[in-house]
């Protein structure tokens, strides 16, 4: 990452650090943290996979999830290296143990977000929940010190593409089939 883009993510950071982070927030923002956490996701998808009413909703979850796992976690993090500002500044205790994978983009809130996207495109009166709770889950990654506000922008972005491309899909997907079906 350019230099300028990484000292403005540091500012912000260090402001959030002195300014916000206090014993009332801190359990809050652990708890969002792990909310995000690939083993949310994969029960999240099992558990609407499993329920009859709800299975073409898991299915389409799942794809999505997988989509941002496959450029989240699999391309972009590998390509691009970024160190993570945990590891820049080992000083800072953290609240949570120390991510053993690159900054960037940050996987919790893209696969956050895609499964945000995809339920209130689907239920829109999930939104009320799932917008909160997603940006809650985003801002606890650069409370906890181990994501840069750019490593979040991006994935919040690329996370909302990657959900209403996965809605896109499934639409066309249906479309093709019920005239494959006639």
């Amino acid at each position: 990452m350019p230099d300028a883009i990484q000292q403005f993510d540091l500012q912000i950071l260090e402001w959030i650090r002195i300014h916000l982070q206090n014993g009332i927030l801190d359990p809050l923002m652990v708890f969002f943290n792990y909310l995000g956490s690939a083993v949310t996701w994969i029960i999240f998808c099992i558990l609407l996979l499993l329920i009859p009413k709800t299975r073409k909703d898991g299915l389409v979850a799942t794809c999505g999830l997988l989509s941002g796992v496959l450029l989240a976690n699999v391309i972009l993090k590998n390509l691009i290296r970024r160190p993570r500002p945990c590891w820049l500044r080992p000083d800072i205790p953290l609240l949570v143990p120390s991510p053993s994978d690159y900054s960037f983009p940050s996987g919790h809130v893209m696969a956050s977000t895609i499964f945000a996207v995809i339920m209130i495109r689907k239920h829109p009166k999930l939104a009320f929940i799932l917008i909160p709770a997603n940006l809650l889950m985003v801002f606890s990654r650069m409370y906890l010190y181990v994501h840069f506000p750019s490593d979040v922008l991006f994935s919040l972005v690329t996370g909302t593409i990657l959900g209403l491309l996965t809605c896109l899909a499934e639409s066309k997907f249906r479309a093709r089939y019920r005239e494959l079906s006639c």
